[in-house]
């Protein structure tokens, strides 16, 4: 069972997407928040495998919220999920820790698959922002950036699947491409993972851009 808090200052879309979560048989909604602290007490309290998390919220909002969850032992995975696609939330969004990015008009069986994924451990954004992200805000690594120490020490077959996370290629897609099996690939991104200091692959897309590894417009 995938336990799950909802934070959003509107009390309508909260009960919104407790009724969708509600009717999956693998989803139980374990508490909701209406700001950013009250987010994270909840998350503290029940500790969710997924969090919710509107960005715009009055007082703490769903980034500053992020953060903190982050520095938690065994944080949960955080969708975000705004009105908003405007380019800087989604980079601050992936930048703080968050597993995934949707936009609120998501159908609702698109909410449930979005939290089963991030639940087993995918990055997830929404088609409509994913291009924008790539193009205007990880085009080239920022001032005073350098390819991670870490980067060296993969092998070449590592640093290939890396560069396929980035480009947002689901574990299957990988195995596809470089004519390996599944498992072996999951075996692969732990190495890697453990190798860079990852938590999951959100922060994999985020360093293979930022380090400069793959560029916009790479196949």
């Amino acid at each position: 069972m995938i336990r799950v808090v909802v934070a959003d200052d509107q009390a309508l879309v909260r009960g919104g997407f407790r009724l969708i979560l509600q009717t999956q048989p693998d989803i139980e909604v374990v508490g909701e928040a209406a700001d950013g602290r009250e987010a994270v007490a909840r998350t503290r309290e029940q500790r969710p495998d997924v969090v919710l998390m509107d960005i715009r919220m009055p007082g703490m909002d769903g980034l500053e919220a992020t953060r903190r969850l982050m520095t938690t032992q065994n944080p949960p995975r955080v969708l975000m999920l705004t009105t908003f696609d405007l380019d800087e939330y989604v980079y601050d969004a992936l930048r703080a820790g968050a597993s995934g990015f949707l936009l609120k008009d998501v159908r609702p069986e698109q909410l449930a698959d979005a939290v089963r994924a991030v639940a087993a451990g995918d990055t997830l954004l929404a088609p409509a922002i994913t291009r924008r992200l790539v193009e205007q805000y990880l085009r080239r690594p920022p001032p005073g950036a350098r390819t991670p120490l870490g980067l060296g020490e993969l092998t070449d077959r590592e640093l290939d699947v890396l560069r396929l996370v980035a480009r947002g290629r689901s574990n299957q897609q990988i195995a596809d491409t470089l004519f390996l099996g599944e498992s072996t690939v999951k075996t692969h991104l732990t190495h890697l993972f453990a190798k860079l200091g990852l938590r999951d692959r959100a922060q994999a897309v985020v360093l293979a851009y930022e380090s400069g590894l793959i560029q916009p417009g790479d196949d």
